[in-house]
């Protein structure tokens, strides 16, 4: 076995190959690819040992037996046959070692060195020779012809027949097909298929790579990507990955568009203004988070919804909590569709309280919960992984909870649970064999089985590792429907919530700071329960002042005139922003078609009315955007008034 440990090659001052770690087991025969200038000969030099590496650890089984092509054309009058045969260089040094004890005449040493001679194949080396040249293209008749006397084609032929003649455990091939033709590539194909060493084989040509090769290096960006199988299988491969990071690259397109559309509205506004240094840290992370999860073997998305009506669901005038014991009062919520909402509170305010009542799992104490016909809830809750029957398999689970899995087939599910890492026979284990991690995954295959338009999650990141947690954000970006989340996970709030309500002292209430606004009222103990965070205004000495009952009902009476002013104002612009994404998303398909010369070829009405529709469509567009704006200030000077 030859090992590669973070290995790093250069030619000249920059890197050819970093962080190379892989290993190449005896007997295996690898083709390297790559583009020129990759790194692919300087690999196979790794391996002869003329260069070293210049970082990390190199390991070659001590005495091993490789044979390399030389790339140095003889010019001696060696008859080729010869220069064939001196590949074998232990059969070569016999011979020198036999000849010297019959020039001494010890003829103790003549019989064993003949010996040496006959294990070695000495009696038929020659016919060994002369095989390998015929194959390789060289008449009978000319193999006793001095080397010098054939063309640099055949002679670079012949140093490949030296190099076969070797009796090698590592053979180094760079191109051997390149002075062929094809009847000899043919036979070099069998010859190779026959070799019981190591082969390590650069080639560009597929059909030599796929009759040789049953794995596959590719050197790109100095990186070395291992493929099981022929040239064609990764070809498919490569292809296969090609297209998933080319949809990770439009994935993160998307998402970056998004959250910079975020920024750009709320920078200027005073209210929003550490929302929008929060998203622009969050920006910062998304490529490497898009990246991991293009990377990932976690590969899913919630379906888009069947329906997305509007809204999905509204409490009125809600207490919410259980028989004789009120925990929140007064709840006035609605939820649309592409609603991100993060529910803020301290430990026990009565968050899973108001995400149960959303769900429905709880009926109000008073007032009224009215949902949509259409409404499909996804409720992960706190304890949802107790909820798995243990002595249930995961694609049982599924087709019984996954409401629309239970028709799928069973590939279906299967392939549905390998996304979430569930593959072969392991959707049969029962779940009480699997870790907490396992369970909290299968639970979030099931909920997406099911189709929501509104994911209500209570703390759906516990038990999750990074790379589902990454998963699971970048999911929740690309969700048609609304988002309730509740969670301490800040890196998933800050990256998937547009807004924020805060629970405390039995109320819901909008919540306007960042993140780090939160942190610090959390820190500030029960006697800040009451006070303003940083950020939302207000007389710092009122801040911390003490409110008596009086002042706080005032306050309540305050908020609530406050809210019943913005929410109309929030409403229109929400609708304005969903209008302009619709009309921004066909002047793009417009431009395009605009763009392509056969438009201007067409004779048709459609055609010489494109020009004049996109005028329209801009003009609708700017008249959108001004009154955006417009609601935007107007929204700024209501929140700021008392």
């Amino acid at each position: 076995m030859i090992n590669l440990r973070d290995v790093r090659l250069r030619r000249g001052p920059e890197p050819l190959i970093e962080h190379a770690t892989l290993s190449l087991l005896q007997g295996e025969k690898i083709g390297v690819v790559g583009r020129n200038g990759c790194g692919k000969s300087t690999l196979l030099a790794l391996l002869q040992g003329t260069v070293a590496p210049d970082q990390g650890d190199f390991e070659c089984p001590p005495g091993l037996t490789i044979a390399v092509v030389s790339q140095e054309l003889p010019h001696s009058q060696q008859p080729v046959v010869e220069h064939v045969i001196d590949g074998d260089a232990a059969l070569r040094s016999c011979e020198r070692q036999l000849a010297a004890a019959q020039h001494a005449g010890d003829g103790l040493a003549q019989a064993r060195w003949l010996g040496e001679y006959d294990h070695l194949g000495g009696y038929t080396a020659r016919s060994r020779a002369a095989a390998l040249l015929d194959g390789l293209g060289f008449e009978a008749a000319a193999i006793d012809r001095p080397i010098a006397e054939f063309s640099g084609g055949l002679r670079m032929r012949a140093n490949l027949a030296r190099a076969l003649m070797c009796p090698s455990q590592l053979l180094l091939l760079d191109e051997p097909t390149n002075h062929l033709d094809l009847d000899a590539v043919l036979w070099l194909e069998r010859w190779l298929q026959g070799y019981r060493g190591m082969l390590l084989l650069v080639s560009h040509d597929r059909d030599f790579l796929d009759a040789v090769v049953g794995r596959v290096l590719h050197i790109q960006g100095g990186r070395i990507d291992s493929y099981a199988g022929d040239f064609s299988r990764f070809e498919t491969l490569r292809a296969a990955r090609l297209a998933q990071q080319q949809a990770v690259n439009e994935k993160l397109r998307r998402e970056t568009a998004r959250v910079q559309s975020f920024i750009d509205r709320f920078r200027a506004q005073a209210t929003k203004a550490r929302q929008a240094q929060s998203r622009i840290k969050w920006l910062e992370r998304l490529p490497s988070i898009i990246e991991q999860q293009g990377e990932s073997a976690f590969e899913w998305s919630f379906a888009e919804p069947a329906r997305l009506p509007e809204p999905l669901v509204v409490l009125d005038r809600v207490a919410a909590g259980y028989p004789g014991r009120a925990v929140l009062s007064d709840i006035r919520l609605s939820v649309r569709p592409g609603m991100r909402l993060g529910i803020l509170g301290r430990n026990g305010a009565g968050k899973s309280t108001l995400v149960r009542t959303l769900a429905g799992d709880l009926e109000p104490l008073s007032g009224n919960r009215t949902a949509a016909p259409d409404l499909e809830v996804g409720f992960f809750a706190q304890l949802e992984v107790d909820q798995l029957d243990p002595g249930d398999s995961a694609i049982g689970q599924l087709a019984r909870r996954g409401g629309p899995a239970r028709g799928w087939t069973e590939q279906q599910q299967r392939d549905h649970l390998g996304s979430f890492g569930f593959r072969g026979d392991r959707v049969f284990e029962p779940v009480g064999r699997f870790s907490g991690g396992e369970r909290a995954r299968l639970s979030l295959a099931i909920l997406v089985a099911r189709r929501p338009n509104l994911l209500l999650l209570d703390e759906p990141t516990n038990h999750l590792d990074h790379e589902m947690r990454d998963a699971l954000l970048v999911a929740l970006q690309e969700f048609a429907g609304a988002v309730v989340l509740v969670s301490h996970d800040r890196g998933l709030l800050g990256g998937v919530c547009d807004e924020f309500v805060r629970v405390r002292a039995g109320r819901i209430e909008p919540y306007d700071g960042d993140l780090a606004d939160y942190a610090r009222w959390l820190g500030q103990g029960e006697d800040a329960a009451t006070s303003v965070p940083s950020g939302i205004g207000g007389d710092t000495a009122m801040d911390t002042a003490p409110l008596t009952a009086a002042d706080r009902r005032e306050q309540r009476r305050l908020d609530a005139e406050r809210r019943n002013r913005l929410t109309p104002l929030r409403a229109e612009m929400r609708r304005i922003e969903e209008d302009l994404e619709r009309r921004n998303t066909e002047r793009t398909a417009m431009e395009a078609q605009l763009a392509d010369p056969a438009l201007y070829a067409a004779s048709t009405d459609a055609a010489r009315g494109l020009p004049l529709r996109h005028a329209q469509l801009s003009a609708q567009i700017e008249a959108l955007e001004e009154r955006w704006l417009a609601l935007g200030a107007e929204l700024e000077a209501a929140t700021a008034a008392p």
